[in-house]
């Protein structure tokens, strides 16, 4: 549904009804238990909208979303945004604290949980407040299969909302401070798919859709929920965590054909030693969350011969906005602006970048936040004259290409010049050697800042005195010599969020 700006628009009816119209009886979802037609799902949709305001659920209240990937979720979700009210879809894995941040920072009406972690935000909710429990078949909580399935009302047609309105909100991962509130628009949630999904994928309602990143995520939300429904598709969602058994053996019982992965995804399958015969369903994979090195690139397009498209979003955007396509690959790179985005790199004097030349990103288009909840000051830098600040240090080429050099705070700079960890971490796993990498700045004995390696390894050495030689060395062949780690440290995990990303901040060892 294409609108004029601030007319009428809900984004629930919209990727609802286009199915009712061309494909009422297609398998929209399928659970590790069940599956839903997208009529069915119509009307679940309209009877929880209606049920919502039996318990007092109303017009622009919000609601937390704490669920495993499964049915109800599309339906919630979708419920919500029908009824007017505002769903804040947010992390299964956090730590209570954050719970505890977000319910109160939202001032969330009632929170929507899973079944394992009704005793955590039991403990969370004082019994002296107003805010709704409701979960599955639990006597402290309103029973969602009830709000779903009992009700013998519809709310027929969605409310009247507009296509700047507030939809829906996501939390930032808060690596870097509290979690931020980011507020979605209705015109956002299908402006992924109508610039990225359907020109750089090229989806079909023949397409299976499989995630490997959750629902909760702005990367998982757009390629298991809107991306399929923007054409009549099927998605396939696990609640369960990913691993390579489980992930292989719902694209092979399922005839996944589009795959969405993050970096640390593909290098378990591919260490994995899983036959490429669970996957010959497959025409395309997708990587995000973290930049794909061109090791791992390659690896996947040698094991399958099906293409892996590396690009980049955030939270902010919702999607990625910034892509290789199917014809255009650059390994190691994240590709060009998806169309009907603009991007430019800042330098450190505010000052739009020449061509290979290491800045700071700035995104423009359709699918950006209005805004984070209650902190002006925060929104002010990153939101700016319809401009985005990603927080990303990148570099453009002479063909427009873009390649990711690292997050703004993990940037070093080594004999006066900018060094990106991330082209680093790849020299490194380009080696036979290295499973994973994670470079971060660290001071020598003479205060100047080097780079320093943690390394996961595919098997234990047996000389590592002679390893560390062997890495640097590498690394010295493909990149400028100064670039090399100065100190290597072997692990057997590294701290990341939990949509992959390696978590720099917590290996640092200096003090600025």
């Amino acid at each position: 549904m294409i609108t004029e700006k601030n007319k009428i628009y809900n984004a629930a009816y919209d990727l609802i009804y286009r199915n009712i119209r061309d494909n009422p009886n297609k398998i929209a979802f399928i659970d590790n238990n069940d599956k839903i037609t997208y009529n069915e799902l119509y009307i679940k949709i309209k009877v929880f909208s209606s049920s919502t305001r039996n318990i007092n659920i109303n017009v622009n209240d919000r609601v937390i979303i704490c669920m495993d990937d499964n049915i109800n979720y599309p339906i919630v979700f979708l419920g919500l945004i029908w009824a007017g009210v505002i769903p804040i879809c947010i992390n299964t894995l956090l730590p209570s604290k954050d719970y505890k941040y977000m319910i109160e920072d939202s001032e969330a009406k009632a929170v929507i949980i899973s079944d394992q972690l009704i005793d955590k935000f039991n403990s969370l909710i004082q019994k002296d407040n107003d805010i709704l429990l409701i979960s599955n078949g639990n006597e402290n909580c309103i029973d969602l299969n009830d709000l779903i399935n009992q009700n013998k009302h519809y709310m027929e047609k969605p409310m009247d909302t507009n296509d700047s309105d507030t939809a829906f909100w996501l939390y930032s991962s808060g690596s870097t401070g509290s979690p931020k509130g980011t507020l979605h628009m209705h015109k956002s949630l299908v402006a992924t798919a109508e610039n990225y999904a359907k020109k750089v994928l090229n989806i079909t309602n023949n397409d299976i859709f499989f995630s490997a990143a959750k629902l909760f995520f702005a990367y998982g939300l757009g390629n298991a929920l809107t991306f399929p429904m923007s054409v009549g598709a099927t998605s396939i969602l696990m609640s369960d965590r990913p691993t390579p058994e489980s992930v292989s053996n719902i694209i092979k019982i399922h005839s996944v054909t589009l795959f969405f992965g993050v970096p640390t995804l593909y290098a378990a399958l591919l260490n994995s030693k899983i036959s490429s015969s669970l996957f010959k369903s497959l025409r395309l994979s997708v990587s995000a969350g973290e930049a794909l090195p061109a090791n791992l690139y390659e690896r996947w397009y040698k094991f399958l011969g099906i293409k892996v498209l590396d690009g980049i979003g955030s939270t902010e955007m919702l999607h990625i906005f910034i892509s290789n396509t199917i014809d255009n690959i650059k390994p190691g790179a994240s590709g060009k602006p998806v169309n009907g985005y603009e991007a430019r790199l800042i330098n450190d004097d505010g000052k739009v970048a020449s061509d290979n030349e290491i800045a700071e990103l700035e995104v423009k288009g359709p699918s950006s936040a209005s805004s984070y909840w209650n902190k002006p000051q925060k929104s002010s830098v990153t939101f700016k004259d319809e401009w985005t600040k990603t927080g990303d240090k990148y570099i453009r080429d002479v063909n427009g290409i873009y390649t990711y050099c690292g997050r703004a705070d993990d940037m070093m700079k080594v004999s006066g010049q900018y060094v990106s960890p991330f082209e680093v971490e790849a020299a490194l796993q380009s080696h036979e050697e290295v499973l994973e990498a994670a470079v971060v700045a660290n001071r020598d004995s003479n205060n100047l800042i080097k780079p320093k390696a943690f390394v996961i390894l595919k098997n234990k050495p047996n000389d590592t005195e002679n390893l560390k030689i062997a890495l640097t060395n590498h690394v010295k062949n493909q990149l400028t010599p100064f670039k090399y780690p100065r100190w290597y440290e072997f692990v057997n995990e590294l701290p990341k969020t939990a949509t992959g990303k390696i978590q720099r901040y917590k290996l640092r060892t200096y003090n600025d």
